[in-house]
């Protein structure tokens, strides 16, 4: 029986998204200080350094998810419409609980939310799963059809209009400014931390894990191999979803209510980030803490631009550069392999 593959454990490859980070970071800096020298102490204060932190948390969290999902790979269009929905859930779950007394919401209440917002990831992410592998249709477009559904779902309960809730603690998850202060940095980020190693020791050190990298390398070889393709499948799927739901409590957070409107598009950056992280989209390779690097890079590019006064259209065509020249990058270093 022929032996799974496992993580890379080649240092290099780690390190560069961060490399990738610095030499951004860097470059950034380098620019402003010519063309835009008064916003330079802004860019370079730990108030920004804050903020770009907090913003990478919903990309970050999402990111996690999909990596699984790409080194199996596998692929999901419906991130940025799961977001959407899973923040209503959470909006609307949050209002049940203010329903006697509108004035507060008990933790109890904020724990329930979240976990509704999960679970409604959860769901979403298993019928991903389960249509494309049962009924063998491939994940682009299943996902591109949950992208729909999701989002009509969420405009739907939502009744086409945010879903405004009661102040309660979980809106303070992704506040620059913690309270307390001893936190230093946003709830919401340590949470992100939390669980980028819990991804990454999944990913590395369980049976589980190899099953992600075994069917992203070569899906046949794995089946021979032993693997349950399709539970696997199913499961990364839903595990992904279940992080969308967390990506959606704290979008929930940033925004103060439930918008059915938000996270157009923000598969896009959630799947550029696990490609700049180092993942292919030919399956087989992805790191969590790459993907976390390439959040940070693609929140980094923007709070970069917009120190120096760069348009939001130009931003985008910046971005969609960067995200080609990853992927032309991987699928050279694979074709180098193959050679």
């Amino acid at each position: 029986m022929s032996k799974l593959p496992t993580a890379p454990s080649n240092w290099k490859s780690l390190l560069l998204p961060f490399i990738g980070l610095l030499f951004v970071f860097v470059l950034f800096t380098v620019l402003i200080a010519i063309f835009q020298p008064d916003n330079l102490e802004a860019f370079l204060s730990s108030r920004n350094a804050k903020t770009v932190i907090t913003q990478t948390v919903i990309v970050g969290i999402g990111a996690l998810g999909m990596t699984m999902v790409i080194t199996s790979g596998g692929i999901d269009l419906s991130a940025g419409s799961q977001i959407a929905l899973t923040s209503v859930a959470c909006a609307l779950t949050l209002n049940a609980f203010a329903a006697g007394d509108p004035a507060t919401i008990s933790t109890l209440g904020m724990l329930v939310a979240t976990l509704v917002a999960m679970a409604a990831g959860a769901a979403t992410g298993a019928f991903n799963g389960t249509v494309s592998c049962v009924l063998k249709i491939p994940p682009f477009i299943v996902t591109l059809g949950t992208m729909m559904i999701a989002r009509g779902a969420a405009e739907g309960i939502a009744k086409q209009s945010q879903v405004r809730t009661p102040d309660n603690t979980l809106q303070n998850f992704m506040q620059r400014n913690p309270d307390p202060e001893w936190l230093i940095l946003a709830p919401g980020v340590w949470i992100m931390l939390f669980l980028l190693i819990v991804v990454a020791v999944t990913m590395r050190y369980t049976v589980f894990g190899r099953y992600i990298y075994a069917l992203g390398s070569n899906e046949a070889t794995a089946r021979l191999c032993g693997v349950p393709v399709t539970r696997t499948r199913i499961v990364i799927y839903t595990l992904c979803g279940l992080l969308m739901g967390i990506s959606g409590a704290m979008s929930y957070a940033f925004l103060g209510s439930g918008d059915p409107t938000t996270a157009v598009a923000k598969e896009l950056d959630i799947i550029a980030a696990v490609v700049i992280g180092g993942g292919s989209l030919s399956g087989g390779k992805g790191s969590p803490i790459g993907s976390i690097a390439g959040a940070l890079i693609m929140t980094l590019l923007v709070s970069g631009c917009g120190m120096l006064n760069v348009p939001d259209w130009s931003q985008k065509i910046i971005i969609g550069f960067i995200i080609i020249g990853a992927v032309a990058v991987d699928t050279l270093k694979n074709r180098r392999q193959i050679a």
